[in-house]
């Protein structure tokens, strides 16, 4: 986008947004509607499907055994890749993950770990070892804005359709056996993506808020309604009142998404 058309949309989009409106006639504060699938990957240990809006995505669990890190010799470990599909936008390209790719992967990642919504100690076979490995992988099928809250939505919907395999240990070897047991998941964190343009703050961004937006913040919150994880995106600021504000959505968002989810 040029920086002459960018000027006109972002003009367009402020007028709009002096009057309380936005592109889509949602109000300031709406999240688009969300649908959720889950169980749609036969050969995964968990998937979902998310859609938000028209922002498209899939997540499949893998769970294989490994080796546990040093420092953590008695967790599992969880490990969190996110794959922008080409043909979900003309800005995606084949290749290595890039900047948007690996910080949407970070931000799923903190959402989950840092909600200890898995407890990593049971993912443990035997310290120093043999531990469990989940990997979460996210794919963008379709971009319309907001990748964040629809990854992170998605990736806690796969867990929560996890079965992990039974297995046994025999000769210091581990051999996994017949059935599947749930993962349990501690907490199921919300993260809300609120965006800052020309003052306004707006949830849920979609494609072309985004692209004229000042800077974003993303909350991530527990079941508790605690604030777990944040992320600031964009080259803009928000003020002290703007981050209180913020919170204050996030969390009144969280809720009604939770309650949606049926979690």
């Amino acid at each position: 986008m040029t920086g002459s058309i960018a000027k006109i949309k972002q003009k367009q989009m402020e007028q709009l947004l002096s009057k309380g409106k936005r592109l889509d006639d949602r109000g300031l504060t709406d999240y688009r509607e969300i649908t959720l699938e889950q169980g749609i990957i036969e050969r995964a240990e968990g998937s979902a499907r998310v859609f938000l809006g028209k922002t498209e995505i899939l997540v499949g669990i893998k769970i294989a055994t490994g080796k546990p890190f040093p420092d953590t010799p008695d967790a599992g470990v969880l490990t969190v890749n996110c794959e922008l599909v080409p043909l979900a936008s003309p800005d995606f390209e084949p290749g290595p993950p890039g900047e948007k790719a690996i910080e949407i992967a970070r931000v799923v990642d903190r959402g989950i770990r840092e909600s200890k919504a898995i407890d990593v100690k049971k993912l443990c076979i035997k310290a120093g070892k043999n531990v469990f490995v989940v990997f979460v992988d996210v794919y963008v099928l379709n971009h319309d804005g907001n990748l964040i809250d629809a990854s992170a939505l998605a990736a806690v919907a796969a867990l929560l359709n996890t079965k992990m395999p039974n297995y046994e240990i025999e000769d210091d070897t581990v051999k996994i056996t017949q059935g599947y047991t749930p993962l349990t998941l501690k907490s199921r964190p919300i993260t809300v993506t609120i965006a800052k343009i020309n003052d306004k703050l707006v949830v849920d961004p979609q494609l072309k808020e985004e692209q004229v937006m000042d800077s974003r913040i993303s909350i991530a919150i527990n079941d508790e309604g605690s604030i777990c994880a944040i992320q600031k995106g964009g080259a803009g600021y928000f003020t002290t009142q703007q981050i209180k504000e913020a919170t204050k959505l996030a969390k009144e968002k969280a809720e009604e998404i939770r309650k949606k989810m049926g979690w």
